[in-house]
């Protein structure tokens, strides 16, 4: 991937927006696949070593000769300096595009921001140009007053030759579709997304269990917060995992985030009976024990597992022992659907707000069958793993950025 991707807007990072959001996840995203890319704006700075910046500022919507030829335009007069005006850009344009293979530009064909801009554009030749349009102009009543039916404004709403149209919904795809006179299946949609990471503010340690296992892509996570000691009952959450599996047909996970217990030195010995289960049961890249992820074994701090408390989805608790459980508070805390043992201490906090089975009598597929059916009830964990599945930047990317970059 040595292509040389630029991207245009009138402004970029750190200026805050959230085109410029997106801009900085794109070039950021790019950059990790190896791609090289230029922003250009008319306003910003460096933001990341890897990411070239070109900052010409005539680009900008807020620059003073930009307002004052605006200022003419929206009443419907084409200003004396408005020839001179793009000329500079088209030549700034020209200089800052000339190595680029493709130019992902936002905005500037459909708003009225910088009209000039947009003409020099129009009068580029050279890469490829993706025309990225979270807004339209001619669609929006805020605007109409601004706009007259001749050129230049007819331009934003004109299909510009040799460029690929996006949107970011698809409410807007049809919208553009309308305005423009094409068929949606002519326009794209890539939707904007969120790095978990950086939102949950999650510790190099929770990225690293994160990426290592693969868990953004799972169908659903349980949450075992325990040491490996008998009275957990971890065997019974293998189980339940395993028919929870087979009779979903869908990838949940259970993370297991103890070490072994201090106390009792038969504890090591567990965990090689609970690895074996495992393999017997065919879960090795479903049943997950952060202890074994690295050496010395990994013990999560406080703030990996509040961070691992964001992520599940539901915790998973069958101890058949505790002297009071904090974990039910804890998944309280985090918003976490509870599934645990029905022992007088977990009762006793979970109350009626938690489901409960017999931790040494239950079937485990009849607590597989309670977990699916009631974690399927709930709006909040299907929409949950939606976000988590397909509204992060870096499989939006990946999936939907890259093939319009390699486009033929």
């Amino acid at each position: 991937m040595n292509k040389r991707i630029a991207i245009l807007h009138y402004a970029s990072p750190p200026t805050v927006g959230g085109v410029e959001q997106t801009i900085a996840y794109h070039a950021r995203g790019l950059a990790d696949l190896g791609y090289r890319v230029r922003v250009i704006s008319g306003s910003g700075g460096r933001f990341d070593e890897r990411v070239e910046v070109v900052v010409y500022p005539l680009f900008a919507s807020k620059h003073p000769q930009v307002l004052e030829a605006k200022h003419s335009l929206d009443a419907g007069i084409v200003p004396d300096q408005f020839d001179d005006l793009v000329a500079r850009q088209r030549a700034a344009l020209s200089d800052s595009l000339k190595d680029c293979d493709v130019c992902i530009v936002h905005n500037v064909h459909t708003l009225n921001k910088n009209l000039a801009l947009t003409v020099a554009l129009s009068q580029v030749r050279g890469p490829q140009f993706i025309a990225w349009c979270h807004d339209l102009a001619w669609t929006n009543p805020q605007y109409l007053p601004e706009l007259h039916p001749r050129q230049p404004w007819t331009l934003l709403r004109a299909v510009w030759p040799d460029t690929r149209y996006v949107t970011v919904s698809e409410a807007r795809r049809h919208e553009l579709a309308e305005l423009l006179g094409i068929d949606p299946s002519e326009v794209a949609v890539v939707f904007p997304g969120v790095d978990p990471a950086l939102f949950f503010q999650w510790t190099p340690t929770a990225q690293a269990i994160v990426a290592r296992l693969g868990l953004l892509d799972a169908d659903g996570l349980l949450l075992l917060p325990a040491r490996l000691t008998r009275r957990k009952n971890i065997a019974l959450g293998l189980r339940v995992l395993a028919d929870l599996r087979a009779r979903s047909g869908r990838d949940f996970r259970l993370i297991v985030t103890g070490p072994p217990g201090p106390h009792n030195p038969t504890n090591p010995g567990y965990l090689g009976e609970l690895l074996a289960l495992r393999q017997t049961l065919g879960l090795e890249a479903s049943a997950h024990f952060l202890y074994e992820l690295e050496e010395p074994p990994l013990v999560p701090d406080d703030a990996t597992m509040a961070n691992l408390y964001q992520l599940a989805d539901a915790l998973f608790f069958p101890s058949v022992q505790e002297g009071f459980g904090i974990p039910v508070v804890e998944a309280g805390w985090a918003g976490l659907p509870v599934f645990c043992a029905d022992i007088p201490p977990l009762r006793h906090t979970g109350q009626a707000d938690a489901v409960y089975f017999d931790p040494v009598a239950a079937d485990p597929a009849a607590i597989a069958n309670t977990i699916v059916s009631t974690l399927d009830a709930l709006p909040s964990f299907r929409l949950k793993v939606r976000a988590r599945q397909r509204y992060r930047w870096q499989t939006i990317i990946k999936e939907q950025v890259v093939p319009l970059l390699e486009e033929k």
